[in-house]
């Protein structure tokens, strides 16, 4: 019987993934190691800082410092001595819009060493259906005695450490023995489970992130059709959700953009043989708002002779995290359309970025990329052109 001096590895954690997921174990009592290869977060980890915004992080993240039940390291030399394995790597998408399965193989490959017979691997991120199997004979094949198991996340960025605890986690594995010993995991912060096959369990992710991804390219259809038309969309809205229980969950507008829904939708059209015509139907839509956002400016004034703004960069409001921000596709459009672009975001911190007062001030035209709670409050003059898809100012 392998014997370990700690508990849990988790592999890329120094992520918004997996940084999250760690100091919840180690909060829990759990010896839990942080493995990540990006050296800078791992030192600001070290220290006690978070790399990244999520709610109520820094100070367990202090706490599980102070006592010992966390350990952070660029290295995978303390792999060997954990009995679970969490590994945050998932499959993106190529450019091509296929599954790119090589990010997880080099993962596997560099710890290959550290890895030992009796521990359990725990893939954590989304991957293309079928993945799990395929690692699982890719560490037979090592000569490895290892368990694999699937177990996705389905948080909210920035309210991880809160719904680790209020949502039921979906588990998966290959035989009834590890799926026990998983459960024994995540027990330590939550009660209730979802029991699946692996593949149903790759299915199920996808399928979630899929289905909001679709909500989202809906309303943002109803939105471009009623504004062609020159009609007011909030009116509309209102109309179809106001004391209708039916239309309740209806969305409102915006930039569906992120690391995880159209990469997810994407990979299940692919696992469909691209058949599903659903998927790449929202994927035009939720791409295309950008374009129609500059078309509805045009049909108000010139561009061309116009200093223009966006307001908020992030994927999502209240949220420092930039990757694949629809912001960005509006900015590059806008650059062809304009004189100037200036750009500015209270939490994203890149270069470029003008200062929030000098984007109001000097900017003819003004498009809110991101809804932070913040622009609620602003005062915009009547002299500036604004297009604001989320009904963020008032």
């Amino acid at each position: 019987m392998a014997s370990f001096g700690r508990d849990v590895c988790v592999i890329g954690g120094a992520g918004h993934v997996g940084l999250p997921l760690a100091i919840t174990f180690a909060d829990c009592g759990l010896k839990t190691v942080i493995y990540d290869l990006n050296s800078q977060h791992v030192e600001m980890i070290a220290r006690g800082q978070m790399p990244f915004a999520e709610n109520g992080a820094e100070p367990m993240l202090a706490r599980v410092l102070a006592t010992g039940t966390l350990e952070v390291c660029d290295t995978p030399n303390l792999l060997s001595d954990c009995k679970f394995v969490v590994l945050i790597i998932g499959t993106p998408v190529d450019e091509h819009l296929n599954p790119d399965f090589t990010a997880i193989h080099r993962a596997i490959d560099r710890c290959c060493s550290e890895l030992r017979d009796g521990q359990i691997l725990v893939l954590r991120s989304t991957v293309f259906p079928g993945i799990s199997q395929h690692i699982q004979r890719y560490l037979n094949d090592k000569g490895l005695k290892i368990d694999v198991a699937f177990c996705p996340e389905r948080v909210a960025q920035g309210f991880s450490l809160t719904e680790f605890r209020q949502l039921p986690q979906i588990i998966s594995a290959f035989d009834d023995a590890a799926l026990e010993k998983v459960k024994g995991l995540f027990g330590k912060f939550t009660t209730e489970f979802v029991d699946m096959a692996p593949m149903e369990a790759e299915l199920c992710k996808l399928m979630t992130n899929a289905w909001r991804y679709l909500q989202f390219a809906t309303v943002n259809q109803f939105y471009m059709i009623a504004t062609q038309h020159n009609l007011d969309f909030d009116r509309i809205l209102f109309g179809c959700r106001h004391n209708y229980p039916r239309m309740a969950g209806m969305p409102g507008p915006g930039f569906a953009a992120g690391p995880c829904l159209v990469k997810d939708t994407m990979q299940l059209a692919a696992f469909s043989q691209n058949n599903f015509v659903l998927g790449h139907a929202a994927m035009l839509v939720n791409e295309g708002l950008p374009a129609h956002l500059i078309a509805l400016a045009k049909q108000q004034t010139t561009l061309s002779d116009k200093v223009v703004g966006i307001l908020g960069m992030a994927f999502k409001a209240e949220s420092d995290d930039s990757r694949d921000s629809l912001s960005f596709k509006l900015l590059k459009l806008l650059v062809l359309e304009s004189k100037k672009v200036l750009y500015a975001d209270p939490y994203v911190r890149l270069d470029g970025l003008s200062s929030q007062e000098d984007v109001i001030q000097k900017s003819d035209v003004l498009f809110i990329g991101t809804p932070h709670k913040r622009y609620r409050e602003l005062v915009i003059s009547s002299d500036t052109l604004v297009i604001d898809v989320w009904s963020c100012l008032r």
